[in-house]
């Protein structure tokens, strides 16, 4: 089923999110000043997401994107 109508299986689109919250939660803990807001994600905003994590969170976008890599 496809409730939003977004073709993805509406099981794989709720399991992403549920990992997606797990990571979120595995990140605000490494970084103790992120908010949920920090770690909003939007479609091609990939730059500028980055970017604000890095400022938050002193590591450099390398470190952090090597960090996404090993959690997820």
């Amino acid at each position: 089923m496809d409730v939003n109508r977004n073709k993805l299986d509406d099981a794989t689109e709720f399991r992403a999110r549920g990992d997606w919250n797990q990571i979120k939660g595995r990140a605000k803990q490494q970084w103790g000043n992120l908010t949920d807001d920090d770690l909003d994600y939007a479609e091609g905003k990939q730059d500028e997401w980055l970017g604000r994590l890095e400022r938050k969170t002193g590591e450099t976008v390398d470190d952090i994107k090597n960090w996404f890599r090993r959690n997820f």
